[in-house]
C-alpha cells in the first residue's frame, strides 16, 4: 500500500533526477509504479506535494542549538538551512514560496525568533529579521544551484570572459571575485554581514 511518506521520498528522489521543472505527478507515478490517481489520495495537488517536500527538506533545521553566543547560533542556523537546501537538486526553489504551517518549518522559524529575542529584539522585529535571513539563504542557494547546472564550457566565468573587460576596472575586479570565489565562502561572508548589521542595530 502506498503511504504518504513514500510519495514524499519518491518525489525528492525524482527531484534529484529531473529537477523541479521536470517533476510531474505522471513521472512520479511511474517511478513509484502506481497510477497518478493513487497519489492524489494523499496530495490533492502538486502544490500540496511540494509543501510536503519543503517540510521534509526543513527537517532538523530548527533542532536545539549549542549553548554559544546568539551571533554564533544564527550562523549555525543559517548554515543548517543552507545545507538542507543544497541536499537536493533545486531544493531552494522547492522551499521558496511555500508557507508550510508544519512542525519542521515552524521549528526553524521559532528557533530563529527565540535566538533574536534573547539578543534583545522584540518579537515583531525578530520575526521580520528571521524572514530576511531566510530570504537571504534562499536567494543565495537558488543562484548557487542554478550556476552549478551550467555546462563547464558555458559556465558563468566563460560567459563573463566572452563579453570582455568592462569600462570600470573596479567592477571587473568585483565580478571576477564573484566568479572565482567558493560559493560557501561567499555565503558565509554575506551571513556575517547580515549578523553584524543586527549587532550594530542593537548597539
Amino acid at each position: 500500500m502506498l503511504r504518504r511518506p513514500d510519495v514524499v521520498d519518491g518525489a525528492l528522489a525524482l527531484l534529484d533526477v529531473e529537477g523541479l521543472d521536470g517533476l510531474t505527478m505522471r513521472k512520479l507515478g511511474a517511478a513509484l509504479n502506481v497510477q497518478a490517481g493513487a497519489m492524489y489520495r494523499h496530495f490533492p495537488s502538486k502544490e500540496a506535494l511540494l509543501d510536503a517536500m519543503a517540510e521534509k527538506l526543513m527537517d532538523g533545521v530548527g533542532a536545539p542549538l549549542p549553548d554559544v553566543e546568539w551571533q554564533e547560533q544564527l550562523r549555525i542556523l543559517g548554515a543548517r538551512l543552507h545545507t538542507a537546501l543544497l541536499s537536493r537538486r533545486d531544493g531552494a526553489r522547492v522551499v521558496a514560496g511555500t508557507y508550510v504551517p508544519d512542525p519542521s518549518t515552524h521549528g526553524a522559524g521559532r528557533t530563529a525568533v527565540e535566538v533574536l529575542c534573547s539578543a534583545g529584539l522584540a518579537p515583531e522585529q525578530a520575526g521580520w529579521l528571521t524572514f530576511a535571513m531566510f530570504y537571504y539563504v534562499l536567494g543565495h542557494t537558488i543562484e548557487e544551484q542554478a550556476q552549478g547546472r551550467l555546462d563547464a564550457c558555458d559556465d558563468w566565468g566563460a560567459r563573463v570572459a566572452a563579453v570582455g573587460p568592462d569600462e570600470s576596472a573596479r567592477y571587473d575586479q568585483a565580478l571576477a571575485s564573484l566568479v572565482k570565489a567558493d560559493p560557501a565562502e561567499r555565503f558565509a561572508y554575506g551571513l556575517d554581514v547580515f549578523i553584524d548589521g543586527i549587532v550594530h542595530r542593537l548597539g
